[in-house]
């Protein structure tokens, strides 16, 4: 049993450092990616303008992959904006444990409502765990939705397909520009 749980956990961390390899490093055409990424979920869901108006900085992750049977790792690249302005390159990694199966693609956007919450996420103090909701942008929905210590997050969908039932949690590098 032992044995077991040791291979999981290994097989969890690669899948979670594969992820992280494959979307690769610093790119010019990831904050490309980002300002599309961002503008098509606005697009999608009108309000978001309001919280980009509004907020003190955000970070834009373009494409998180995920996967899981049981065990659960995502991972994904993006940029970190203030004042609307490029400041630096942030990676987001996930693990969950639970009753999951399957893979899919997202994207996310985080908005930070002031300085202190950007601080937060650039100094690495900012962790999600199973507590933490992402409200997801469908076509037609409402996003009705306030900041909760000084963060909002959205989540958009871009394909696959995943059973889940988990828990666990996000965290987040930074690498100044």
């Amino acid at each position: 049993m032992q044995n077991l749980k040791s291979l999981v956990m290994i097989m969890t961390i690669c899948v979670v450092t594969g992820l992280q390899a494959q979307v690769g490093g610093w790119k010019a055409d990831l904050i490309e990616d980002s300002g599309k990424t961002l503008d098509a979920m606005i697009e999608k869901q009108p309000k978001l303008q309001s919280f980009k108006d509004k907020s003190y900085g955000y970070a834009v992750f373009p494409k998180v992959t995920k996967g899981a049977l049981g065990i659960g790792g995502a991972g994904g690249k993006g940029i970190v904006y203030k004042d609307h302005v490029p400041t630096g390159q942030s990676t987001l990694s996930q693990v969950t444990v639970g009753f999951q199966a399957g893979g899919q693609q997202y994207k996310e956007v985080i908005f930070f409502e002031n300085e202190e919450a950007f601080k937060k996420f650039t100094n690495k103090k900012v962790k999600f765990d199973g507590q933490a909701s992402a409200v997801a942008i469908t076509d037609g929905g409402s996003v009705d939705v306030a900041f909760k210590d000084g963060i909002a997050v959205f989540t958009q969908t871009s394909g696959g397909l995943m059973f889940e039932a988990s828990i666990g949690g996000q965290h987040f590098s930074y690498k100044a520009k």
